[in-house]
């Protein structure tokens, strides 16, 4: 049975591509057909990372770009082109690596088209199917990731080449990244950094510039306020590697501009049961260095912050990041430690190496990250007052992933 994760993984990549293709006027736009191959560096994950050979990729496109859409966010965003991708990577050990199918939604902006003509980024996120992952026994020098499902993000800058009424020809540089959102490790993750080329065959002979949106569309401002509940699941550590539930919460106000571009600021809590459970059974490192948090293991095995939030609405998707403040999470001094150390049991006795508190750890412990897609249930162009939304999000410290989450929540908007 697919784990919480990977279900997680499919509605990210169902969110952009089914309001994309359910929203298309044949009447008002076209469609076309693109292909994408890459070559590049594959990083190493860990020491003693399995040789390999340069990362390859291919990817099968199937866009859309509305060239008549009178909607507020094709305009100010340019007239992005959306869809979805299908892929086939090679890590370059097919052994110890294996390969990647990946299913992924993208946006494809264009960049100062008035200014310097065709410069574009892609951005995509999705989810892959990896034929190998880490085990003990028979792979345990791929550390990279431990699960089947996970996430992918990919963003490539383009530059046309060669442009006809017929197909459009680009070059481009990108950075292709792999990991499970923390759902079990270990969990260092693929990133690699990539040289590729591209091409869009259009439908219908239609020009490759599209035709300019109605002018004089109206600017508007909007305050918003809205509230979120998410549950996801996360590992905690090489000995408590099964999954366990986080909830989370978040309660925020801001404006909406133009009804495209979404800001807000408010308050988060998360509450993690790995944390919980290791409090209350008394674990080594409570026992030694917190006794405290036993009389109290809720508030202990939570986080609380403050978090900016800015959104690219489209309709009824929206892109959305988030970063935080942490200014109460006293448990992840515990989880650093047993992260950054290693545990061994010689002869059936615990040994703990504890990690280092200082560098990153100084940063990692209040900065907190959040990036997703959310599927809005009114089309969000319309401004409606009332709005309900689900998401699939990874939550990060700083840039490592805490955990995997899938959210729903209210938007209320006020009076234009």
């Amino acid at each position: 049975m697919m784990n919480l994760f990977s279900r997680l993984s499919l509605i990210a990549c169902g969110l952009l591509s089914i309001s994309t293709f359910a929203q298309r006027e044949s009447a008002k736009g076209y469609g076309y057909l693109g292909f994408d191959v890459s070559v590049g560096m594959l990083g190493d994950s860990n020491s003693n990372f399995p040789d390999h050979e340069l990362h390859k990729s291919m990817f099968f496109n199937l866009g859309i770009s509305d060239s008549k859409d009178e909607k507020y966010w094709r305009y100010y965003l340019n007239k992005p082109k959306t869809g979805l991708s299908f892929g086939f990577s090679d890590l370059g050990n097919k052994d110890a690596l294996g390969y990647v199918f990946s299913v992924m939604p993208y946006a494809d902006f264009s960049l100062l088209p008035k200014n310097i003509d065709g410069f574009s980024l892609l951005v995509s996120l999705g989810g892959s199917y990896m034929t190998k992952r880490f085990d003990e026994e028979s792979n345990p020098y791929n550390k990279a990731v431990s699960t089947r499902f996970n996430w992918s993000y990919k963003s490539f800058l383009y530059y046309n080449l060669l442009k006809t009424n017929a197909h459009v020809w680009r070059l481009g540089l990108g950075y292709f990244h792999h990991s499970n959102g923390h759902t079990r490790k270990p969990n260092r993750g693929y990133n690699a950094f990539l040289l590729g080329t591209s091409i869009d065959f259009l439908s219908d002979g239609l020009p490759y510039q599209q035709d300019a949106i109605v002018e004089g569309l109206p600017k508007e401002l909007q305050w918003f306020y809205t509230g979120r509940f998410g549950i996801g699941q996360n590992s905690f550590s090489d000995v408590f590697n099964s999954k366990d539930e986080v909830f989370a919460a978040a309660f925020s106000v801001g404006k909406i501009i133009n009804r495209t571009f979404k800001f807000g600021v408010g308050l988060y809590y998360n509450f993690y049961g790995h944390y919980y459970n290791y409090i209350v059974n008394d674990e080594t490192l409570v026992r030694t260095q917190a006794p405290h948090f036993k009389e109290h293991p809720i508030r202990y095995a939570s986080a609380m912050g403050v978090a900016g939030s800015a959104e690219l609405l489209m309709s009824h998707i929206g892109m959305e990041l988030n970063i935080g403040v942490n200014y109460f999470k006293p448990f992840y001094k515990i989880d650093w430690q047993l992260n950054e150390g290693y545990t061994t049991f010689p002869k059936g006795q615990e040994n703990i190496v504890l990690g280092e508190l200082g560098g990153y750890y100084n940063v990692k412990h209040y900065v907190s990250s959040r990036m997703g897609l959310k599927y809005y249930l009114f089309d969000t162009d319309n401004a409606p007052k009332h709005n309900f939304f689900i998401g699939a999000f990874i939550n990060a410290n700083l840039g490592q992933a805490d955990f995997s989450e899938f959210t729903f929540g209210y938007v209320h908007r006020f009076q234009l």
